[in-house]
Protein backbone atom coordinates (compact mmCIF):
# COMPACT_ATOMS: atom_id res chain seq x y z
CA UNK A 1 0.00 0.00 0.00
CA UNK A 2 1.36 3.42 -0.95
CA UNK A 3 2.28 5.67 1.92
CA UNK A 4 -0.03 8.65 2.15
CA UNK A 5 1.85 11.95 1.97
CA UNK A 6 0.63 14.30 4.67
CA UNK A 7 0.91 17.99 3.79
CA UNK A 8 0.19 21.07 5.82
CA UNK A 9 -2.67 23.17 4.41
CA UNK A 10 -0.20 25.77 3.17
CA UNK A 11 1.95 23.12 1.48
CA UNK A 12 -1.10 21.56 -0.14
CA UNK A 13 -2.32 24.90 -1.48
CA UNK A 14 1.13 25.76 -2.82
CA UNK A 15 1.48 22.41 -4.60
CA UNK A 16 -2.00 22.70 -6.09
CA UNK A 17 -1.25 26.21 -7.36
CA UNK A 18 2.11 25.14 -8.79
CA UNK A 19 0.39 22.30 -10.63
CA UNK A 20 -2.30 24.66 -11.90
CA UNK A 21 0.39 27.10 -13.09
CA UNK A 22 2.10 24.29 -15.01
CA UNK A 23 -1.16 23.38 -16.73
CA UNK A 24 -1.86 27.04 -17.46
CA UNK A 25 1.53 27.48 -19.14
CA UNK A 26 1.08 24.45 -21.37
CA UNK A 27 -2.62 24.59 -22.17
CA UNK A 28 -4.08 27.93 -21.17
CA UNK A 29 -6.96 28.51 -18.73
CA UNK A 30 -9.04 25.73 -20.30
CA UNK A 31 -6.46 23.17 -19.19
CA UNK A 32 -6.78 24.19 -15.53
CA UNK A 33 -9.54 21.77 -14.55
CA UNK A 34 -9.96 20.45 -11.03
CA UNK A 35 -9.50 16.84 -12.13
CA UNK A 36 -6.36 17.65 -14.12
CA UNK A 37 -4.86 19.62 -11.24
CA UNK A 38 -5.67 16.85 -8.78
CA UNK A 39 -4.02 14.27 -11.03
CA UNK A 40 -0.92 16.45 -11.39
CA UNK A 41 -0.54 16.74 -7.60
CA UNK A 42 -1.63 13.18 -6.81
CA UNK A 43 -4.68 14.05 -4.71
CA UNK A 44 -8.42 13.66 -5.13
CA UNK A 45 -10.72 16.19 -6.77
CA UNK A 46 -12.30 16.66 -3.35
CA UNK A 47 -8.94 17.69 -1.89
CA UNK A 48 -8.58 20.47 -4.47
CA UNK A 49 -12.13 21.63 -3.82
CA UNK A 50 -11.49 21.52 -0.07
CA UNK A 51 -8.70 24.07 -0.40
CA UNK A 52 -10.19 26.31 -3.09
CA UNK A 53 -13.95 25.71 -3.16
CA UNK A 54 -14.75 26.00 -6.86
CA UNK A 55 -12.79 26.02 -10.10
CA UNK A 56 -13.40 29.76 -10.45
CA UNK A 57 -11.97 30.33 -6.97
CA UNK A 58 -8.99 28.18 -7.92
CA UNK A 59 -8.42 30.31 -11.03
CA UNK A 60 -8.67 33.52 -8.99
CA UNK A 61 -6.14 32.15 -6.48
CA UNK A 62 -3.90 31.15 -9.40
CA UNK A 63 -3.95 34.70 -10.76
CA UNK A 64 -2.93 36.03 -7.34
CA UNK A 65 -0.26 33.34 -7.18
CA UNK A 66 1.11 34.67 -10.46
CA UNK A 67 1.12 38.20 -9.07
CA UNK A 68 3.07 37.08 -6.01
CA UNK A 69 5.53 35.22 -8.25
CA UNK A 70 5.94 38.35 -10.36
CA UNK A 71 6.71 40.48 -7.28
CA UNK A 72 9.32 37.96 -6.11
CA UNK A 73 11.02 37.83 -9.51
CA UNK A 74 10.93 41.61 -9.90
CA UNK A 75 12.55 42.00 -6.50
CA UNK A 76 15.26 39.53 -7.49
CA UNK A 77 15.92 41.53 -10.66
CA UNK A 78 16.04 44.77 -8.67
CA UNK A 79 18.35 43.28 -6.04
CA UNK A 80 20.68 42.12 -8.80
CA UNK A 81 21.57 45.71 -9.66
CA UNK A 82 24.91 46.89 -8.42
CA UNK A 83 25.00 50.16 -6.50
CA UNK A 84 27.98 51.11 -8.66
CA UNK A 85 26.13 50.65 -11.95
CA UNK A 86 23.20 52.37 -13.60
CA UNK A 87 19.98 50.38 -13.44
CA UNK A 88 19.24 48.40 -16.59
CA UNK A 89 15.49 47.77 -16.81
CA UNK A 90 15.82 44.98 -19.40
CA UNK A 91 15.58 42.34 -16.69
CA UNK A 92 12.36 43.85 -15.34
CA UNK A 93 10.78 43.88 -18.79
CA UNK A 94 11.72 40.26 -19.41
CA UNK A 95 10.22 39.18 -16.06
CA UNK A 96 6.91 40.77 -17.07
CA UNK A 97 7.05 39.21 -20.52
CA UNK A 98 7.75 35.73 -19.12
CA UNK A 99 4.83 35.85 -16.70
CA UNK A 100 2.23 36.79 -19.28
CA UNK A 101 3.68 34.35 -21.81
CA UNK A 102 2.91 31.59 -19.29
CA UNK A 103 -0.83 32.07 -19.70
CA UNK A 104 -1.64 34.71 -17.11
CA UNK A 105 -2.90 37.19 -19.73
CA UNK A 106 -5.46 34.65 -20.94
CA UNK A 107 -6.32 33.78 -17.34
CA UNK A 108 -6.99 37.40 -16.40
CA UNK A 109 -9.21 37.83 -19.46
CA UNK A 110 -11.14 34.62 -18.74
CA UNK A 111 -11.79 35.67 -15.15
CA UNK A 112 -12.84 39.13 -16.23
CA UNK A 113 -15.40 37.61 -18.57
CA UNK A 114 -16.76 35.71 -15.55
CA UNK A 115 -17.24 39.01 -13.72
CA UNK A 116 -14.03 39.08 -11.65
CA UNK A 117 -12.43 42.48 -11.09
CA UNK A 118 -9.02 43.16 -9.59
CA UNK A 119 -9.44 45.64 -6.75
CA UNK A 120 -5.83 45.42 -5.63
CA UNK A 121 -3.06 47.88 -6.43
CA UNK A 122 0.64 48.38 -6.11
CA UNK A 123 1.94 45.37 -8.02
CA UNK A 124 4.80 47.45 -9.45
CA UNK A 125 5.12 49.99 -6.63
CA UNK A 126 8.46 48.64 -5.45
CA UNK A 127 9.82 48.68 -9.00
CA UNK A 128 8.68 52.30 -9.45
CA UNK A 129 10.40 53.33 -6.22
CA UNK A 130 13.67 51.58 -7.03
CA UNK A 131 13.73 52.88 -10.60
CA UNK A 132 13.06 56.44 -9.44
CA UNK A 133 15.83 56.27 -6.83
CA UNK A 134 18.24 54.94 -9.47
CA UNK A 135 17.20 57.66 -11.93
CA UNK A 136 17.78 60.40 -9.36
CA UNK A 137 21.24 59.02 -8.56
CA UNK A 138 22.18 58.57 -12.23
CA UNK A 139 21.00 62.03 -13.25
CA UNK A 140 22.80 63.65 -10.32
CA UNK A 141 26.04 62.15 -11.62
CA UNK A 142 25.41 63.21 -15.22
CA UNK A 143 23.92 66.65 -14.61
CA UNK A 144 20.56 65.79 -16.17
CA UNK A 145 17.18 66.48 -14.64
CA UNK A 146 15.74 63.17 -13.43
CA UNK A 147 12.27 62.01 -14.40
CA UNK A 148 9.54 62.50 -11.85
CA UNK A 149 8.14 59.49 -10.04
CA UNK A 150 4.93 60.17 -11.96
CA UNK A 151 6.76 59.89 -15.29
CA UNK A 152 8.15 56.51 -14.28
CA UNK A 153 4.70 55.39 -13.12
CA UNK A 154 3.19 56.33 -16.49
CA UNK A 155 5.99 54.62 -18.42
CA UNK A 156 5.73 51.40 -16.41
CA UNK A 157 1.92 51.42 -16.60
CA UNK A 158 2.05 51.72 -20.40
CA UNK A 159 4.73 49.03 -20.59
CA UNK A 160 2.75 46.71 -18.30
CA UNK A 161 -0.37 47.18 -20.40
CA UNK A 162 1.52 46.44 -23.61
CA UNK A 163 3.20 43.34 -22.22
CA UNK A 164 -0.01 42.00 -20.64
CA UNK A 165 -1.98 42.31 -23.87
CA UNK A 166 0.82 40.96 -26.11
CA UNK A 167 -0.22 37.28 -25.89
CA UNK A 168 -3.83 38.25 -26.58
CA UNK A 169 -3.65 40.90 -29.28
CA UNK A 170 0.02 41.53 -30.10
CA UNK A 171 -0.09 40.17 -33.64
CA UNK A 172 -3.29 42.08 -34.42
CA UNK A 173 -1.89 45.38 -33.15
CA UNK A 174 1.28 44.94 -35.20
CA UNK A 175 -0.65 44.06 -38.34
CA UNK A 176 -2.74 47.22 -37.86
CA UNK A 177 0.38 49.26 -38.72
CA UNK A 178 1.80 46.91 -41.33
CA UNK A 179 4.17 44.93 -39.11
CA UNK A 180 4.38 41.15 -38.97
CA UNK A 181 5.14 38.73 -36.14
CA UNK A 182 8.89 39.17 -36.64
CA UNK A 183 8.57 42.69 -35.21
CA UNK A 184 7.72 41.35 -31.74
CA UNK A 185 11.30 41.30 -30.50
CA UNK A 186 12.00 44.74 -32.00
CA UNK A 187 8.98 46.12 -30.17
CA UNK A 188 10.20 44.62 -26.91
CA UNK A 189 13.61 46.20 -27.52
CA UNK A 190 11.90 49.53 -28.16
CA UNK A 191 10.16 49.36 -24.79
CA UNK A 192 13.43 48.54 -23.02
CA UNK A 193 15.18 51.47 -24.72
CA UNK A 194 12.28 53.81 -23.91
CA UNK A 195 12.52 52.92 -20.24
CA UNK A 196 16.31 53.29 -20.30
CA UNK A 197 16.05 56.77 -21.82
CA UNK A 198 13.42 57.83 -19.29
CA UNK A 199 15.62 56.74 -16.39
CA UNK A 200 18.70 58.42 -17.89
CA UNK A 201 17.00 61.81 -18.04
CA UNK A 202 16.15 61.92 -21.75
CA UNK A 203 12.79 62.55 -23.34
CA UNK A 204 12.06 59.24 -25.17
CA UNK A 205 9.89 61.01 -27.76
CA UNK A 206 12.71 63.27 -28.95
CA UNK A 207 15.91 61.87 -27.47
CA UNK A 208 16.55 65.33 -26.02
CA UNK A 209 18.13 65.78 -22.64
CA UNK A 210 15.73 66.93 -19.96
CA UNK A 211 16.43 70.29 -18.40
CA UNK A 212 14.90 72.12 -15.50
CA UNK A 213 14.11 75.25 -17.50
CA UNK A 214 10.70 74.41 -18.94
CA UNK A 215 9.66 73.65 -22.49
CA UNK A 216 9.74 70.29 -24.27
CA UNK A 217 11.61 67.54 -22.49
CA UNK A 218 11.25 69.15 -19.07
CA UNK A 219 11.36 66.74 -16.17
CA UNK A 220 10.75 67.15 -12.47
CA UNK A 221 13.45 66.44 -9.95
CA UNK A 222 11.18 64.63 -7.52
Amino acid sequence: MATRVRRTPDEARRQILEAAAKLLATGGPGAVQVRAVAAEVGVSDAAVNHHFGTREQLLTALLRFGGAKLKTELRAALDGWSEDEAADPAGLVRVLVALYADGYAELALALRQLGWRDTGSGLLDEAVGRLHAQAVATCAATGRTPPSRGAIQLTLAALHQAVATEPLFGDEFRRSVGLDASARDRLLGWWIETLRMTLAGFDPSTGARRTGHGGPGTGSAC
